[in-house]
């Protein structure tokens, strides 16, 4: 157990083994690679010197190697750079398993009602990729508007998603599974729009049963998924009309404001709706690729709306603040920032500490509380000494 986990923390901290082993012995610890990797295997099992100097150098608690969640991920699918490489998506795995396993320790000590589930539709072609999408919209009865916060809705209809900041921008979403819950991962460094698509994007990952088709026409059907999501076909004839010679970008810009889709995809799903002619589609791809808007569009047409994951956070917030759950739980997955301010010490115990004890040792706590309230006069009331309503003024 501690190995794994010590194989996680290091990942987290982006660091090799090798790396490893020469900051520790910097520290004074005889090691080496090998042996780190032989930890990490189980193979052997390190001392209690090596173990708290590692949590120094990888900067985790003691707590956090011997923690071990509960629950496991299935993961179906990436939207990534072809730059990502395998140590990245172990990284991104174990930061997205730890807030997952979070989020079910909350939601079980506050106890809330099982998340929804997504429906599950087969789909082998983009018209019912576009079916899926309108199913979904249906399901989650967002009516004809369109979607303001997309991962508030996603959160309020079932799905977790994690917040995951990588700023190089080599992963954008990633999707799976969770004792039957969804699960999508996003990256909220880059700008509102994409995050947008690329959870739409996961989102049609984990609501299209896709089993019939290969890798590419499944990366297909989720980008037309994620398009219809955003902007049904309905929506996009009545803004742009069913047909058009040409499209100026002020005009999609105003659209990106509106539905929070970027203009180089309002430009994609005029032309996959045959609104722009397979010409005039390849001369804006043009003016896209000279302009370097796949990378940034001009900031006046920016989608100012935040797309952020609240969830996580309003229950941890909740729990900590009723004694539900110990703070260190949530500083095993570095959310400390989260925690409410300290209280002033007292001797008051919290429902947390009382579960945290032993029984024989709860039982003398309740006991003594008992005794003490026998010394109090408490005043009862009767049902009739309610005030009537026509006892107060007007």
């Amino acid at each position: 157990m501690i190995g794994k986990r010590l194989k996680q923390a290091r990942i987290l901290a982006h660091k090799t083994p090798q790396q490893l082993a020469i900051e520790l012995r910097e520290r004074g610890v005889k090691t080496n690679a090998q042996a780190i990797s032989h930890y990490e295997d189980g193979v052997s099992f390190p001392d209690a010197t090596f173990m708290v100097e590692a949590c120094q150098t990888l900067g985790v608690s003691a707590a956090y190697l011997t923690h071990m969640n509960q629950r496991t991920v299935d993961w179906i699918a990436y939207r990534d750079s072809p730059c990502l490489r395998q140590i990245d998506q172990e990284r991104i795995e174990a930061f997205a398993t730890d807030i997952v396993d979070l989020q079910f320790d909350l939601r079980e000590v506050l106890c809330l009602d099982g998340l929804a589930e997504l429906p599950r539709i087969p789909v082998a072609t983009l018209e019912e990729a576009e079916q899926a999408a309108e199913a979904l919209r249906k399901t989650w009865q967002v009516g004809e508007r369109p979607l303001d916060n997309l991962v508030q809705i996603a959160e309020d209809n079932g799905v977790i998603v994690v917040d995951y900041q990588d700023e190089c921008a080599r992963f954008d979403g990633l999707s799976g599974w969770c004792d039957g819950a969804p699960v999508a991962v996003v990256n909220t460094t880059c700008p509102n729009d994409r995050v947008r698509l690329t959870l739409a994007h996961e989102i049609g990952h984990l609501v299209m049963g896709t089993g019939q088709v290969d890798k590419k026409q499944e990366e297909d059907l989720a980008f037309r998924f994620a398009a219809a999501l955003l902007i049904p076909a309905r929506h996009a004839r009545r803004e742009l009309g069913n047909t058009r010679t040409n499209i100026g970008w002020g005009e999609l810009g105003t659209l990106k404001r509106k539905y929070g889709v970027s203009m180089v995809a309002w430009a994609r799903r005029a032309h996959e709706l045959d609104i722009v002619s397979d010409v005039r589609y390849r001369e804006m791809r043009n003016e896209i690729e000279r302009q370097d808007w796949q990378t940034v569009e001009p900031p006046e047409f920016d989608y100012l709306t935040d797309e952020v994951p609240l969830e996580l956070k309003r229950m941890a917030e909740l729990a900590t603040s009723k004694g539900l759950i110990s703070p260190d739980r949530l500083s095993l997955v570095g959310l400390e920032a989260w925690l409410p301010p300290a209280e002033p010490d007292t001797n008051q115990l919290t429902v947390y500490h009382l579960l945290s004890m032993p029984e024989d040792e709860r039982n003398a706590v309740m006991e003594r509380a008992f005794n003490l309230a026998a010394d109090y006069d408490f005043e009862v009331f009767e049902a009739d000494d309610f005030y009537e309503f026509e006892d107060f003024d007007d």
